[in-house]
């Protein structure tokens, strides 16, 4: 419905629109393209819309996955999982990891990409990728909605225990350059993905009081 210039919707009465906003509204952002593997050592590799940074000391990452897919029940098995930066130049193989491949399938071979052994954790890191987390899980929680009533959606957050940044992304000052990377953030609709630019780059000083 339209009401004073706004669209509104009650999203449990549905949005009525050609696509749900909301993940649109929520953007761009941050994939996490996660690798697993499971207690049988198989690998599995698959990227995730719902992720961020939550947490400085230690450092805390997370992901939601809608089901218990395999990346999920491989966190949970072995308590380990990295995450991968995609950049634009990976960004179809990425793609190619979200394929709904049977059980035990490697998508690091279905995608032409090369697994690298960690320094701390067993799931292989993507070594084509310029920055990887290695990270230990740390919980595992599943939604809820604000009726109490359970979700068929898992939280899972880690604590970052080691960190691999390719030495370009790294200025003389040691700082890391987010555009250069050219990192790959997801939008709305079925297919958008955006990039970023040093063009596009302000800067804001927090007020002082």
């Amino acid at each position: 419905m339209t009401t004073e210039n706004r669209y509104f919707y009650e999203p449990s009465k549905g949005h009525g629109l050609a696509h749900d906003p909301l993940n649109a509204i929520v953007a761009p952002r941050p994939i996490g393209w996660i690798s697993s593997r499971n207690a049988q050592g198989q690998r599995n590799l698959a990227p995730y819309s719902f992720f961020n940074c939550f947490n400085y000391k230690p450092p805390i990452i997370g992901f939601a996955s809608t089901g218990w897919k395999d990346s999920v029940a491989n966190i949970v098995d072995t308590g380990e999982f990295v995450w991968n930066l995609t950049t634009r130049s990976l960004a179809e193989k990425m793609n190619q990891t979200s394929a709904m491949l049977p059980r035990g399938e490697n998508e690091f071979a279905f995608a032409g990409l090369t697994p690298k052994s960690g320094t701390i954790v067993k799931a292989e890191l993507v070594a084509e990728s310029p920055v990887n987390f290695e990270c230990k899980l740390s919980q595992c929680i599943q939604l809820t909605a604000a009726n109490g009533d359970k979700i068929d959606t898992w939280l899972v957050l880690g604590e970052v225990v080691a960190v691999h940044i390719a030495k370009h992304l790294l200025d003389s000052d040691g700082v890391y350059q987010t555009a250069l990377a050219e990192p790959v953030l997801r939008a709305g609709g079925p297919s958008a993905y955006y990039g970023i630019s040093e063009a596009l780059r302000f800067d804001l000083h927090r007020p002082q009081v």
